[in-house]
């Protein structure tokens, strides 16, 4: 009894779980432009000037904590393995190779959880900031070669973000619906 009591104390419930890719997603720098915009009217226009009289970036709470979205990319990045894992678990029943319409919508939803991830405004930062000469730093080439494929997925961040959080809730939807037994899983191969 002990021992079971234990183990349910050691799990990780996917509620906690969840904090970390909601704190990617809030603290995002698209989202950020977009809730700035919707919900503080900063900037109001190009044109009309800040109505604030000083301005102190994300340096006092609540904005401070924007800071924190490198960090949450570290932990998006461990439950993108997860869930790479959990896709490629997707294809198989019973030992033998299968592909249904779950395992192929956990694929897209992780390919696109992917993009979305390595699209980050911070990850390309990671990479590439703070180099002023690729040539000088050490590792420069290879630096250069991926700062620049994160440059050209980082141009189509909005639409990353978007279809990834739509694919998110359309792969839960489907895998609560067969889950619960309203749907069949069709099998495909």
């Amino acid at each position: 009894m002990q021992v079971l009591q234990n183990e349910r104390k050691l799990r990780l419930p996917a509620i906690r779980a969840l904090g970390f890719p909601l704190g990617f997603r809030t603290t995002c720098y698209y989202y950020r432009k977009a809730y700035y915009r919707a919900y503080f009217m900063d900037p109001p226009a190009c044109a009309v000037g800040e109505p604030k009289r000083s301005y102190c970036g994300e340096t006092k709470f609540p904005f401070i904590l924007q800071n924190l979205h490198r960090y949450f990319l570290y932990a998006a990045i461990i439950i993108v393995g997860f869930l790479w894992y959990d896709a490629i678990l997707a294809f198989s029943l019973d030992g033998h190779f299968f592909v249904g319409v779950g395992s192929l919508i956990m694929l897209a939803n992780v390919i696109l959880l992917s993009i979305y991830t390595l699209s980050c405004h911070s990850l390309r930062h990671l990479i590439g900031g703070k180099v002023d000469c690729f040539s000088c730093a050490s590792f420069g080439s290879s630096r250069h070669a991926g700062w620049r494929g994160i440059s050209i997925l980082n141009e189509r961040h909005m639409l990353y973000a978007w279809c990834s959080l739509i694919s998110v809730g359309s792969t839960d939807l489907y895998i609560r619906l067969v889950a619960s037994g309203v749907l069949r899983d069709i099998r495909i191969l």
